[in-house]
């Protein structure tokens, strides 16, 4: 095994793996007071140092400005943020690459067009307008799109490593028509993961099932052509489980995860959390990383992580 994280987990990913060392990677959000600056910085090297993760994902925690709706005609007000918005994370992103990327890959989390103009104007506002009248919310949605773009290729000059993309939209009770994903969120999606899969090395398609509340994904077919070099996703499709090994296979590309958020790792000790781990690594494909299906919680112990880790290091 290399000892440089960076060269291990590529050597990984091209299938020379090394049985007895699986990568593993666990993310989580840090509280308020590490959203910015050098606390935030400080607190991912504390982190990716404590766990003994594979690599680092930085968590992106600038907040999208709220606009009110009360007409169709206030979708006009989302605004293509100019790159000076985002500025307090790109300096989180720098600093953290000062530090960690000549020992490991530096990603970080990116959300999709869709959600941010959830997090703007609200997701049942969003919803309901997108089935009646999608025009001027897709206008506001190519805004959104066209600021990431930006922001990406400042993250590219910066040397990120790549991203974990982010996309909800196709849960079975999301929309009324299940053709309002294809037609209004798979465009703008595609458009900023083609831009992230021309320019980064390493990129994770993160399908997140976070809000419960719209009943998660019956299959993972509107995600098939997504690009990404890892897939990440829930193994709970359609209320039954498949294995990491058949979503692997039909994305055709390495899985990350297989770990309940929820489970042995946020509620558990870290000797339940490594026998959870270990139950998981048996089943695991060559080529796969350790980890879970979302963010765990921010009250989930570094020691629990820190022992599902060295679980997946000793291959067993």
């Amino acid at each position: 095994m290399a000892t440089n994280k960076r060269e291990a987990l590529l050597r990984h990913l091209s299938g020379d793996a090394d049985d007895a060392y699986i990568p593993a990677a666990f993310f989580l959000h840090f509280g308020e007071e590490y959203k910015n600056g050098r606390a935030a910085i400080n607190r991912h090297i504390e982190f990716f140092d404590f766990t003994n993760m594979d690599f680092s994902k930085i968590q992106f925690e600038l907040a999208f400005p709220r606009i009110k709706i009360s007409t169709r005609s206030d979708y006009s007000n989302i605004p293509c943020l100019p790159l000076e918005y985002y500025k307090p994370q790109l300096e989180v992103v720098e600093g953290i690459l000062g530090a960690l990327k000549s020992r490991a890959n530096v990603l970080l989390t990116l959300y999709s067009p869709f959600m941010i103009a959830g997090q703007m104007v609200g997701q049942s506002t969003l919803i309901d307008d997108l089935e009646l009248d999608p025009e001027p919310v897709l206008k506001a949605i190519d805004s959104i799109s066209e600021s990431l773009i930006g922001f990406i290729r400042e993250c590219h000059r910066l040397g990120l490593d790549g991203f974990y993309h982010s996309t909800q939209g196709a849960e079975v009770n999301r929309f009324q028509d299940p053709d309002t994903f294809a037609r209004c969120v798979q465009p703008s999606d595609l458009m900023v993961m083609n831009e992230i899969a021309d320019h980064f090395p390493l990129n994770i398609l993160h399908i997140c099932d976070y809000h419960q509340e719209y009943g998660g994904y019956a299959d993972l077919t509107p995600f098939h052509g997504y690009p990404g070099h890892i897939v990440n996703v829930s193994t709970e499709i359609g209320h039954q489980s498949v294995t990491p090994l058949e979503i692997s296979n039909w994305f055709g590309r390495p899985f990350l995860g297989g770990m309940n958020r929820l489970g042995a790792l946020a509620t558990g000790t870290p000797q339940e959390a490594a026998d959870a781990a270990r139950a998981v690594l048996a089943n695991l494909p060559k080529d796969a990383i350790l980890g879970a299906d979302c963010t765990v919680p921010t009250t989930t112990p570094w020691e629990n992580l820190r022992s599902a880790i060295a679980a997946a290091h000793c291959g067993s």
